[in-house]
């Protein structure tokens, strides 16, 4: 079983590999938009992101997923409501994920 530290080493090195893939900024403002709001809907994200980067719902909803699943700082439930995912980054990835967004600085032309 690994422990606390080795996992959350693990999510740095999946978020430094996610992020040096961001060719136009997107994946950054995604995560920004999470560290800003914390609990959003794929509604949400991409109607933020569609204000400044030209992208398909499908594309935000695809990203949300991974940012979700393959990176793991993200928890999701069910809005009772109206049976939306809503996504939340978990509190304890929050400054890690600053810290990372500060490591890697924001895409030319972005």
């Amino acid at each position: 079983m690994r422990s606390p530290s080795q996992i959350k080493a693990e999510i740095e090195e999946r978020l430094k590999k996610y992020l040096s893939k961001d060719k136009t900024g997107l994946r950054r403002a995604v995560l920004e938009l999470f560290v800003r709001k914390s609990t959003l809907t794929v509604k949400d994200v991409f109607e933020k992101i569609s204000e400044k980067f030209k992208t398909s719902y499908n594309s935000i909803a695809s990203m949300v997923g991974t940012i979700a699943s393959r990176l793991g700082i993200l928890h999701t439930k069910k809005d009772l409501d109206n049976q939306l995912t809503v996504y939340e980054l978990k509190e304890r990835y929050r400054d890690l994920v600053l810290k990372i967004l500060d490591y890697y600085p924001k895409p030319e032309g972005s």
